[in-house]
Formats: C-alpha cells, sequence, structure tokens
C-alpha cells in the first residue's frame, strides 16, 4: 500500500507524454497505486523521468487479444483509469470505455486530450502552445510585440493534467455514494479556459484591455513586473496593495510624487523606466537584503540551479534529490497522511509479475499470457 491519503486507489494508467504521466505522478505522490500500461520495448528506469516516478509498470502488447482481455481484467478492480490519446483510439484497440464500464459499472474513465471528445478539433494533432491559444490565455501572455508559450504549464499541466486528476478523484468519490461510474472528457482547450474565469471577469467588468503588458497583471504595471539589477539578474515586484505599493517606495528610496498616481494607467510606462532605472542601481543580492520577506511582495527571480537552493524552498524541503536528481516534491502536504514518492521511474515491463498478482492474477493466469506473448 502506498502511504499518502489515496493509499488503497487503485488507478490504471495508459503510458503516454507530458500531462498523462504528471497526472499518473500526482496521484502516485499521494499514495494511489498507480500501474502503468507500457507498450512492451526497451526504455525508461531513468531517474531523471521524475513524471515517472512512483508507478509500476506492465508491459504489453497490445495487438494481442491476450493482452487486451489483460486490460479489461484490471479494469474490473480500478477505481480509476486514464488515457491521452486521440478520441477512437481505446475504441479501435477494444478498451473504450463502454466496454470498460460493462466490465465495472463503477469504473472512473479519465479521457484526456488537447481539444477533447468532441468539436471541429477534436481529430487534429496540437501541442500545449495550440490549446492555450483558443482560449485567449496566449493572447494575453508575453510582449508588447508578441504572445509569447508560457513553458507547457497552461495547458498540458494546469489545464490539462491537474483538472483530469481533479476529475478522477471527484469520479471516484461519487461513485463511491451512487455505485455509477462515469465518462470523463477532460481538454486541455477546456482546462486553460476553466483557469481564464478571473480574467473574463476582468474584462466583463471593464478592467482588462485586449492588448498584452497594459494590464494589472500582465507587466502592464510598474509595481507589478520583473526587473534587472545591476549584476544582470532579476527580480520579481509585485506591490498592488497601497500599503505594500508605500513600503516598495520606501525600501526604493523614490520621493519622486509622480509615484502616487499608482493606478494611473496612462503613467505606468513612464514609472516602469523609473523604478527600472532604481532598481539598475543595485545588485539582486542587494535588493534581496532590502526586500527579502517584508510586505513589498517581491521575491529575486531564480533559474533551475538556484531554486533548489533558496532558504524558503530548503526550509520547508519543497525539493528532494532522488538517486542524484533533483527534484519536486510530492504537494500538497497533508498533516495525517503525508505523501511520499513511492519509488523510481520504472523500466518497461518491471512489474509485470508483481503488480498483476497483487491485482488478482494468478500464477497460471501470468504462465498463459507470457506463452501467448502479451507479455515479456
Amino acid at each position: 500500500m502506498g502511504q499518502g491519503p489515496l493509499s488503497g486507489l487503485k488507478v490504471i494508467e495508459f503510458a503516454g507524454i507530458g500531462p498523462g504521466p504528471f497526472c499518473g505522478m500526482l496521484l502516485s505522490d499521494l499514495g494511489a497505486d498507480v500501474v502503468r500500461i507500457d507498450r512492451k520495448g526497451p526504455g525508461r528506469a531513468s531517474p531523471a523521468d521524475i513524471t515517472a516516478r512512483g508507478r509500476r509498470s506492465v508491459a504489453l502488447d497490445l495487438k494481442n487479444p491476450a493482452s487486451i482481455e489483460t486490460c479489461l481484467k484490471l479494469m474490473e478492480t480500478a477505481d480509476a483509469v486514464f488515457e491521452g490519446f486521440r478520441p477512437g483510439v481505446m475504441e479501435r484497440l477494444g478498451l473504450g470505455p463502454d466496454l470498460a464500464l460493462a466490465r465495472n459499472p463503477k469504473l472512473v474513465y479519465g479521457r484526456m486530450t488537447g481539444w477533447g471528445q468532441t468539436g471541429p478539433y477534436a481529430n487534429a494533432a496540437g501541442h500545449d502552445m495550440n490549446y492555450i491559444a483558443i482560449t485567449g490565455a496566449l493572447h494575453a501572455i508575453g510582449t508588447k510585440d508578441k504572445p509569447i508559450p508560457p513553458l507547457n504549464l497552461v495547458g498540458d499541466f494546469g489545464g490539462g493534467a491537474l483538472y483530469l486528476a481533479f476529475g478522477l478523484l471527484a469520479g471516484v468519490i461519487n461513485a463511491r455514494a451512487t455505485g455509477q461510474g462515469q465518462v470523463i472528457d477532460c481538454a486541455m482547450s477546456d482546462g486553460a479556459a476553466s483557469l481564464m474565469a478571473m480574467f473574463y471577469g476582468f474584462k466583463a467588468s471593464g478592467m482588462w484591455k485586449e492588448e498584452r503588458r497594459a494590464n494589472l497583471l500582465d507587466g502592464g504595471a510598474h509595481f507589478y513586473d520583473t526587473y534587472q539589477c545591476s549584476d544582470g539578474k532579476w527580480v520579481s515586484i509585485g506591490s498592488i496593495e497601497p500599503q505594500f505599493y508605500a513600503l516598495l517606495l520606501e525600501k526604493t528610496g523614490i520621493k519622486d510624487s509622480a509615484f502616487a498616481a499608482q493606478m494611473d494607467r496612462s503613467s505606468w510606462d513612464d514609472l516602469r523606466a523609473k523604478l527600472g532605472a532604481v532598481i539598475a542601481t543595485k545588485t539582486r543580492d542587494e535588493w534581496c537584503a532590502l526586500m527579502e520577506a517584508t510586505d513589498v511582495c517581491f521575491a529575486p527571480v531564480l533559474d533551475l540551479d538556484e531554486a533548489p537552493k533558496h532558504a524558503h524552498n530548503q526550509a520547508r524541503q519543497t525539493f528532494v534529490e532522488v538517486s542524484g536528481v533533483v527534484q519536486p516534491a510530492p504537494v500538497p502536504r497533508f498533516s495525517a497522511t503525508p505523501g511520499q514518492i513511492q519509488g523510481p521511474p520504472p523500466a518497461i515491463g518491471a512489474h509485470d509479475t508483481e503488480a498483476l498478482s497483487d491485482w488478482g492474477f494468478s500464477a497460471s493466469e501470468l504462465d498463459a499470457l507470457r506463452d501467448s506473448g502479451a507479455l515479456a
């Protein structure tokens, strides 16, 4: 049994890339028994494959009828299953939700795609940037000159993996209460649109301009932006509230009366230039000494080498090192049932016998699967 609040939850993950493995990692980190169905062949087991951590891998030939029956039998005792293929792929394999729910009416069947199971784009290829492009999110992020992809955090991980994990757990709660499973259509484009809820509210109330770096939270405001220091490093300043803004002016030594018009958008560009010139007079460390852990709403902009070494992250053990690889620790944190990394990224098929035995397969059934070529 895994350690964490999801201990005892049985989940099947059909191997994919990006947001699928990240969802599996989140569930495993909180104690779920996540069995990943991999396609037979070499691969993985690298400690650097962080989002594959904590699962058990069963390698099956999904062109073999015995493998398909194995997956369906696993679904009979699973709480949830999720996949990230294009619409129709699982049906063509003989593993679609109708067949799965016929075997286990309480099963929660998660389907994560970029565009969703329906709609004009449903069968088109895409990536994170494309999924967030049709939601308004990508248009709102970037410089005045062009939209800039915010890594693949908004679509793949925020709009996809997190919403899938949330949906799976909501579905399991409902299934345990009603005895009825269901299918979850989790589209990254839908999730990214949901993440934009507050900004659509801003637009409806007249607080949002349809141009980049012209608004409160997109770098348009001089008091909510990043600034380069004398050593070339950067700091972030988010002094929105009047009392925090006043402290910013105090810490920077700014006495220019023009800064009193904090919310006058017409002055933001000029005030940004003035504030930038002040920030450029000191190093990042010097500004940290003045502003860190104060109500300025300040933090240094750290790179991936620096972030795990920061005092706050170290105090909270935000990052851990496993097999020589620095990686984020499980979150969120639970007082009574803390999660943990359940194990290293597995090699494909490393748990064929162990996982299938634990999930109810007999020794004779395993022998039959090997004889059929379904298992290695």
